[in-house]
């Protein structure tokens, strides 16, 4: 299981830092207001992503936007547009067998698989036909997008 990621682009929306302890406080207070609104987000579904830190090896968890995918879930490493891509994708490439998801009351260690080719384009449109928002972040940058699927693994 590995994670190709594709370069940063050259251009993209402009994102707030997110390691000072205001943004991790701001951060926290988000992912309360989403779990009081029912795991939604300006109207899309959320899960909570934790995974290990690429460099600090500690655990990070962040609220994503998801579509379910049969028994897995869609995600996009979109980071609203910006030309690199956002941390949560770097630390799933440097740690892919340390993933974990909470979703609809469920919380499971995940396999993510970055999707390529066609099944990523058919996934890509399902996507931006529910949340068109996606299709504005791609405008925004010339870097590609990651989408990943994220399977639950069984319990052992």
């Amino acid at each position: 299981m590995s994670i190709d990621k594709p370069p940063a682009g050259t251009r993209g929306a402009r994102t707030p830092p997110t390691s000072n302890p205001l943004a991790q406080l701001f951060g926290r207070a988000m992912q309360w207001l989403h779990r009081r609104q029912g795991d939604r987000f300006l109207n899309m579904d959320v899960l909570y992503l934790t995974t290990v830190g690429a460099k600090t090896r500690q655990r990070r968890t962040t609220a994503v936007a998801r579509l379910r995918d049969g028994d897995a879930w869609l995600i996009v490493a979109s980071n609203n547009g910006a030309a690199v891509h956002p941390g949560w994708y770097h630390n799933i490439a440097a740690h892919p067998d340390q993933v974990w998801v909470e979703a609809e009351g469920t919380t499971s260690r995940v396999e993510p698989v970055q999707l390529q080719g066609s099944e990523r384009d058919d996934a890509w449109r399902r996507i931006v036909t529910r949340y068109p928002r996606f299709a504005d972040y791609a405008s925004k940058t010339d870097r590609h997008i990651p989408v990943l699927r994220l399977t639950p693994v069984p319990a052992q």
